[in-house]
């Protein structure tokens, strides 16, 4: 499992917001400065960010983008499972995935499926609170 800088600077922005959480509605510019990513790969990460709920965005003056709810009700796996698509450590346990047919055979699936509980387990446990914190 590689994380792309997708998944990386998702979780960055999400930390940005949590900090600048009582400023309002943050611009994208300012989010793109502070945190040194390209405003234009930027706006992608944020237009999936807001499709899918995690972040609200009001376009216009006085818009930009905040949370829509507790950095604590933020999950690191969520995040990474939305830019990721899956964080699955082999193909026949990313979600979707057909009935292998060597799973009764695979004498490494257990250590795979075992691999993929811890990642998603921890993962799941570290909130965007948390890492404003680290």
């Amino acid at each position: 499992m590689l994380i792309s800088t997708k998944g990386r600077y998702a979780l960055r922005v999400m930390i940005d917001l949590a900090e600048q959480q009582s400023s309002g509605y943050i611009p994208l510019k300012e989010i793109a400065k502070r945190q040194n990513i390209s405003q234009k790969y930027l706006e992608s990460i944020m237009t999936m960010l807001s499709k899918n709920n995690l972040i609200e965005a009001v376009h216009g003056k006085g818009g930009g983008y905040r949370l829509n709810r507790a950095p604590k009700d933020y999950k690191a796996g969520e995040i990474l499972r939305l830019t990721e698509g899956t964080l699955a450590p082999v193909a026949c346990l990313e979600e979707g995935a057909g009935h292998c047919a060597n799973a009764a055979e695979c004498r490494t699936l257990p250590m795979w499926t075992k691999l993929n509980e811890i990642v998603n387990a921890y993962l799941d446990s570290v909130s965007i609170e948390d890492l404003v914190k680290m």
